[in-house]
């Protein structure tokens, strides 16, 4: 297994955040890991996205030219990446805000409604683990249990509090993904 992960989208999104989880649980389960965050100048609403690599083998380079995965949350992104995907590879996309399927023929695209999602749950900061959540499902990437104790260990003390919203917000994408996207 060797996965090239694209995280996309605005500032503010989580996107780096659900870039270091999958990278925490990676590691957990003892594959090679590598993150590289790349932000523009104003972290919340400026463009924001992080290259994830999660293999079984050692990593030639950090750097993701041609993923295998791309996590897309808004527009921009979609248009940026979709085109950069590997035959046979997965978009994952925000249908929330992006009105139209990508057009990859050699990708696999799954439309996630983060956005309303998250609001569902009661909070809208929530839609990168919705998605995370359909993500892990599709791909098994890695193991929903170990992406919740990584998510347990990033939170720590000072925010324990979220965690019980982020395992319902991850489990809510795991179950979207079963009932509408296999």
């Amino acid at each position: 297994m060797h996965h090239e992960i694209i995280i996309a989208g605005f500032g503010g999104q989580g996107i780096l955040f659900a870039g270091q989880l999958l990278t925490h649980a990676g590691m957990v389960e003892g594959k090679h890991v590598s993150w590289i965050p790349s932000y523009g100048p104003e972290m919340r609403g400026g463009t924001a996205n992080c290259s994830v690599v999660i293999s079984d083998r050692g990593i030639s380079s950090p750097i993701v030219t041609e993923p295998t995965i791309l996590m897309a949350f808004n527009g921009p992104s979609l248009e940026k990446f979709e085109n950069r995907i590997k035959p046979e590879g997965f978009i994952f996309y925000n249908s929330s805000i992006i009105k139209r399927d990508p057009q990859n023929p050699k990708a696999s695209s799954y439309g996630v409604p983060v956005n309303e999602m998250a609001e569902g749950l009661g909070n809208s900061k929530v839609a990168n683990m919705v998605m995370l959540g359909a993500l892990i499902e599709i791909t098994k990437i890695v193991s929903p249990e170990t992406l919740l104790l990584s998510l347990e260990k990033a939170l720590g003390r000072r925010k324990k509090n979220m965690l019980s919203l982020n395992e319902e917000a991850l489990k809510a994408g795991r179950e979207y993904a079963v009932q509408r996207l296999k």
